[in-house]
């Protein structure tokens, strides 16, 4: 058993960004080691017969989770509710790291988080998930396994029309400084 202190990648990883980081650092770690494949938005266990399987839980619940070809996207939602992934937070809760039902970072918490980040040994993905990667399969894998709510892409379509519909009235010009708008870019005639 750990020791009650110590505070592996995953524990960092669910305070740093909850259930998706904890997710998101697992599919990393093993893509990184040759185990898990991302190819687009599609995730599949790779590892060779005789290797020497994850040791984790969470690694071990992705690994079973995708033993073919199966969606980023519904992967990553399925291992957020997980057994495994669960019995992060439930541990983290116990040491008073993580409070409430959505399993905020307590004082405590955001206090071990910051320890963690100063200390060697982690990568940076566990801290700032796959933003901190290279571009590449494997950050576009998992960026493209996060889900858009389903009311953020109406708005973002209709907020592009309006801009669309701001520049197409304009008159053409590049300056409004002679056109009596109240809104200008500067380059005011100097006189008040």
């Amino acid at each position: 058993m750990e020791e009650p202190g110590v505070l592996d990648a995953y524990d960092v990883a669910f305070l740093a960004g909850g259930a998706q980081r904890v997710v998101e650092s697992a599919m990393i770690a093993l893509s990184d080691c040759g185990l898990l494949k991302l190819s687009g938005s599609r995730v599949r266990a790779v590892g060779v017969l005789g290797e020497a399987l994850p040791q984790h839980p969470v690694e071990c619940a992705l690994i079973a989770l995708c033993p073919r070809n199966r969606s980023a996207a519904s992967v990553l939602a399925a291992l957020q509710c997980s057994p495994e992934v669960q019995e992060i937070a439930r541990r983290l809760a116990a040491r008073g790291l993580v409070a409430g039902s959505r399993h905020r970072s307590t004082r405590l918490g955001r206090r071990q988080l910051r320890s963690a980040e100063r200390g060697e040994g982690l990568p940076d993905y566990v801290f700032g998930g796959p933003a901190v990667l290279p571009d590449g399969l494997v950050r576009r894998g998992v960026v493209n396994a996060r889900p858009v709510p389903s009311g953020l892409g109406r708005a973002l379509i209709r907020m592009g029309k309006a801009l669309d519909h701001d520049s197409d009235s304009g008159s053409g010009s590049d300056s409004d400084a002679d056109s009596g708008s109240a809104f200008s870019c500067g380059g005011g005639s100097g006189s008040h």
